[in-house]
């Protein structure tokens, strides 16, 4: 063949099935990976028969392309990235386009960004979401850098992403490190998501004695929910009625109790503490999995500190779809949407990344992991009032909340008798409690650093900074 339309660096299962998305799309492509091995391989398994060559040499892999070159990378976040570009940039010329496609810390983007256009190539940082699946069939994309660096990869990646009924699901996010945040910031609101249902799960397994199959079938229902159907709900679902085919019982169940996480979620959380946003149901997400991590110790502690008496409370039936559960369920993945589009506001404003709250609602729809009907409510709100500055101040949204409110108190106060962790859903109700409060008591801990540090404080009732001699 000619010269290639498209060029990919890293060879695993996501850059396999980019390139194959991409080929199906009509454009020929050529592949390299750090060792040739890998793409001799590919070309003779998966690639064989495709538009697609392999590259021994990245000297050799940019001359198969024809120019400008987009070239994608799918290589490990940090210093793999910066080594690759260092290797590649003595071969690009002038005009030629450099996308990360992996999970970059996104002020690592924003110094690319500015590095290669320094250079006259062009760099774009690009969220990919949907794993595997959706890489082949279409992810969700939020590529961000300069505008004319994503023009001119645009026909590329609106064929590449899912598409959904107003259109593909990409679109220019913003300068800079604008695409990585905005997909760091989807990372956080999925960890949220994730560990909601896992606490739904315990509490239908230990307070409900419900087996796989029947949260599976109450899961099932929530699926056909406007507030609930989402992809995590659906392969909740799948998890819990797979079985073990060494056992015959419920797979989930053989599974060590101890989850990891590989850096996006921490992100989202030293992110949002670094810009003054309360995020407190996706911290107690990622909190809940680095406990996890401690198991030897939760098992000696097990011993020592004793659950306390048994208690008993109502979760609802199987039949009226565990009510309470679910309403908990509802209002916990509001607010962790609606903390990370809080974020993402913070975040448009310091960087002036001039972000489309309802485009990204609209890009999340199809492809992503996060992808749920609820999103179209999320694109809707902000149409309405792109500086929304909370999901919870939009009419539906807070209706929601004040019929969901009754089930999550109920559940939490309940886990809390029961001593059942349940951190997503009780970090949900405290910042529900705090954001609805006209006075919280902040005013005390204000007397107290006046009293130990002479801070000042500000009163209520006129303007000026204030100290007081507290202590004789």
């Amino acid at each position: 063949m000619g010269k290639a339309h498209f060029g990919l660096i890293g060879l695993g299962v996501m850059g396999e099935n980019l390139v194959l998305n991409a080929e199906r799309n009509g454009y020929s492509s050529v592949v390299y990976n750090r060792t040739f091995a890998k793409t001799e391989e590919f070309l003779a398994g998966r690639g064989a028969g495709k538009d697609i060559v392999g590259a021994a040499t990245l000297q050799e892999f940019v001359a198969a392309l024809e120019r400008p070159r987009r070239i994608l990378m799918m290589v490990k976040a940090g210093q793999p990235v910066d080594d690759t570009i260092a290797a590649i940039s003595p071969y690009l010329e002038e005009g030629d386009l450099l996308i990360d496609g992996g999970n970059s810390l996104y002020t690592d983007t924003e110094r690319r960004v500015a590095e290669l256009e320094s250079k006259s190539f062009g760099y774009i940082g690009m969220g990919v979401s949907g794993g595997a699946k959706g890489a082949l069939e279409g992810p969700s994309m939020m590529p961000g850098g300069t505008k004319a660096a994503y023009d001119a990869i645009e026909p590329l990646v609106r064929k590449m992403a899912a598409q959904v009924d107003d259109g593909p699901c990409v679109t220019y996010i913003g300068p800079g490190g604008a695409g990585h945040f905005v997909k760091t910031v989807h990372n956080g609101i999925e960890y949220g998501i994730e560990q909601i249902l896992a606490e739904a799960y315990d509490l239908m397994k230990r307070v409900g004695g419900l087996n796989g199959d029947q949260m599976a079938d109450v899961l099932a229902g929530w699926n056909d929910t406007e507030e609930l159907a989402s992809f995590l709900v659906e392969i909740t679902e799948v998890c819990l009625r797979t079985k073990d085919p060494e056992t015959g019982g419920d797979l989930v169940e053989a599974i060590v109790d101890a989850a990891g996480q590989k850096g996006t979620g921490l992100w989202t959380v030293v992110s949002a503490l670094e810009m003054g946003v309360p995020v407190p149901t996706i911290y107690a997400a990622l909190n809940a999995r680095v406990l996890s991590s401690l198991r030897p110790e939760r098992l000696k502690a097990g011993a020592l500190l004793p659950a306390p008496a048994p208690h008993t409370f109502s979760l609802g039936t199987p039949e009226d779809g565990m009510g309470p559960v679910r309403d908990a369920c509802i209002a916990a993945c509001i607010v962790s949407y609606g903390q990370g589009m809080a974020l993402l506001q913070e975040a448009s404003k310091l960087h002036n990344y001039n972000l489309n709250f309802s485009s990204i609602g609209q890009i999340w729809k199809g492809g992503c992991i996060i992808r749920a009907r609820l999103l179209q409510r999320i694109q809707n709100a902000y149409g309405a009032n792109p500086s929304l500055p909370n999901l919870m101040l939009d009419p539906w949204f807070a209706d929601q909340i004040n019929r969901r409110l009754p089930g999550l108190r109920q559940v939490v106060a309940g886990a809390a008798l029961a001593g059942i962790p349940v951190p997503c859903l009780s970090s949900t109700l405290d910042y529900i409690d705090s954001y609805r409060s006209g006075r919280l008591p902040q005013n005390l801990v204000q007397a107290m650093r006046d009293c130990f540090g002479s801070h000042t404080y500000e009163r209520v009732d006129k303007a000026g900074s204030f100290h007081t001699e507290w202590l004789d």
